[in-house]
């Protein structure tokens, strides 16, 4: 599986998804694309997931007919994902192409 860290993802998060191959759009030279851009950049390079913050994306893109799956993380603080990152890594482990996943970990009150 090939996954792409959109800017802002800490890259810490990599350690729970060590059955990939992970890149970031700083390392491919993608920093500057506007995420539509880069979505299309990443499914022509063959990603399989694209990995972001950006909790308004499906409002701004149309993801409909996307091959790559999208996984929205709830913030870009390591502190606040790191006891999560297992449960990140199970979720990412098991998306499904195109699909749009945001994750959230709401406490139980």
């Amino acid at each position: 599986m090939r996954i792409l860290f959109d800017q802002g993802v800490p890259h810490p998060l990599r350690s729970a998804l060590k059955a990939a191959e992970v890149k970031t759009a700083f390392e491919m030279g993608w920093s500057q694309l506007e995420n539509g851009f880069l979505i299309d950049s990443a499914e022509e390079s063959g990603f399989d997931v694209f990995i972001s913050t950006d909790k308004n994306l499906r409002y701004q893109q149309d993801l409909s007919t996307r091959k790559i799956a999208i996984v929205i993380l709830p913030t870009t603080s390591w502190p606040k994902l790191q006891s999560f990152k297992d449960d990140i890594g199970s979720q990412v482990s098991q998306i499904t192409p195109g699909s749009y996943t945001e994750i959230s970990f709401d406490s139980p009150t």
